[in-house]
Order: structure tokens, then sequence, then C-alpha cells
């Protein structure tokens, strides 16, 4: 375990673990994922990280029609309430196309209800990217309304896109960020808005550091952030990996400790789907990764033409 396991989550006041457990994988997502999980295995699951290290937990309304935020409200109820300290970090999510002010305050009764909670400390607008602009500035104000009423905690913006999740930050109002698929050891994408957010006292949260799983798995997947990926990055992948198997380590520990020592990020959203995932990340965070296996880690970093949002390659 890091000397700096707890952290604050920027300006909130809000305490958290450098790692925090991922909700959409327990949802039971099979054709997202390709594997299912069963409810009692999410509880189970949420149990297990109720009684380790990790102080919080990400999940979103829309995460398997609600079905994250069922299972961790049936774990927060045999748990007989939720832990001392620990977090449950939601998002709203629009419904059918619907995105308005009225479906923001929706989405937060749902979520209320089903997670059995009166409190929620942190929420996210979800996925803005994917709906005008224009158009999600009653979400926004909502959003701001609920938090200034007390009906909420603290307001956070999460999604992939970062040139639109620029956007949102100028109207300002948020108090964390969360990326994902953007910060790995293969993308760096979410640098410039990673260090914007830092500069205007806002916390980062990194998510999808496997990249849908290449950096978890990578001698069995081919595809980072929902995509093939190119060649250049499938050559990193595998070279990455044969360095640390080098230094007796795995390409899934130095990538979580490539976001968790990332200077700036206040949480590494990782998704977690069996009891054992757990004691697998304390190993990796008590890992001892050399100087030496880093750098070539760092030399290794594919071309930014070749990141999620790197500029397009020129012939």
């Amino acid at each position: 375990m890091t000397d700096d396991w707890l952290r604050p989550l920027g300006s909130t006041g809000l305490t958290v673990s450098a790692v925090c457990a991922g909700g959409s994988g327990i949802a039971g997502m099979p054709a997202v994922f390709g594997y299912d999980v069963t409810r009692q295995e999410a509880v189970d699951l949420i149990l297990r990280a109720f009684d380790g290290p990790l102080t919080w937990i990400d999940t979103s309304n829309g995460y398997g029609d609600g079905e994250s935020e069922l299972r961790i409200g049936q774990a927060i109820k045999e748990y007989g309430g939720l832990p001392d300290g620990f977090l449950v970090a939601t998002k709203v999510d629009a419904k059918d196309g619907d995105y308005s002010g009225a479906r923001v305050r929706a989405s937060i009764a749902e979520s209320k209800e089903r997670l059995g909670l009166d409190d929620l400390p942190l929420v996210h607008l979800h996925d803005p990217e994917w709906h005008d602009f224009d158009s999600m500035r009653d979400a926004v104000d909502t959003l701001m309304q609920l938090r200034a009423d007390g009906e909420i905690g603290h307001v956070g913006l999460a999604g992939g896109s970062t040139a639109e999740l620029a956007r949102y930050l100028d109207l300002g109002g948020f108090e964390v960020l969360l990326v994902h698929n953007r910060w790995s050891l293969v993308d760096h994408s979410a640098g410039p808005l990673f260090r914007r957010a830092a500069d205007d006292g806002i916390a980062v949260i990194n998510a999808a550091i496997y990249g849908g799983g290449i950096l978890a798995n990578p001698q069995g997947a081919t595809k980072y952030a929902y995509r093939e990926a190119p060649a250049a990055v499938l050559e990193a992948v595998a070279a990455m990996d044969k360095a640390c198997r080098e230094f007796g380590t795995d390409l899934a520990t130095a990538a979580l400790r490539h976001s968790v020592d990332t200077p700036g990020i206040a949480g590494t959203v990782v998704g977690i789907s069996k009891p054992a995932r757990v004691d697998a990340l304390l190993e990796a965070m008590a890992a001892d990764l050399p100087d030496e296996l880093l750098n070539r880690l760092g030399s290794l970093l594919p071309q930014e033409q070749y990141w999620v949002e790197g500029p397009k390659e020129t012939t």
C-alpha cells in the first residue's frame, strides 16, 4: 500500500482511496463485457469491497438499466448500512434520448431509491458528449441547482471526448472530472485536460486504465477503447508485456500503477467482477516497480497519432 492511499478529492472536502471499485461490470451486461455476473456474485463482491481498504465505488443510473445500483443497494442493506467513510459515487443518465432537467431530477430519485440512500455525496453528469451541447444547458443547470438545494453533495463530469468535456468545464461549477480510456500506458490523450482541471482546482478521476481489457489481458484482447487497436498499439502492448515479465511483474500491475502514481490523479476507477480482483489490486499497489522498468514502459508509449484523440495520421 502506498503512503498516499487516502487522498483528498480536489476541493470537495471528501477523502477517497487511490483506487475506486468500478460498478459497471457488476451490472451483469454480458453483451458489453463478454461475461455475466449474477446478482448474488455482485453482492458478494461488494460486501468483500466493504471489508477491504477501498473507500468508494463508482456506478451510474444507466449501468445495466439500473441493475448496478440495485445490486449495490442490496449489498448495503445486507451489510447493515454503508461502512463508515465509504462513498458511493453515481451518475445521472439520459433515458430514451431525454436529457432534460426533469430527466436529471428523475435520475437522481431513481438512484436514491435503488441504492437505499438519501445522501449522494458525488453525482456526475454522464456522457454528455453524445447529446447536443446547446440542448444540455437545462440538465447542467438542474444538476447544479440540486447541489444548491442539498439534494446531492458534489457535482462531477464524466465522459470520454476531452474536447467535449472541456466545453462543459467552460460552463463552470463542476468539482470533479472523470475521463475514461484517455490516460493509460499506451494513450495520453487526456493530458492537457487533466492539467487544465488541476489548474482549476477540479479533482481528476481516471477510468478504463486497461483500455477495455487489452492492458490486463495483453495476449488475449485486441481492442482498445471499444475499437480494434492500431498495429502500433498492439506492438507497444506486446513489448510492454514482455518487459513486465522480464522484471517479474505483469502488465496489469504496471497499468494500474501508471495511473495511481501519476501526480494529480486523485482516484483510479478499476472494474472489479470477482472478489479475487480486490486482492490482486492490493498486491499491485504493494509491488515494487523499478525505475528501469518504468523508464522502458515510458519509452514504449505509442506516437500521439495512435492515441484515441491523437492527430490524424498524415500520408
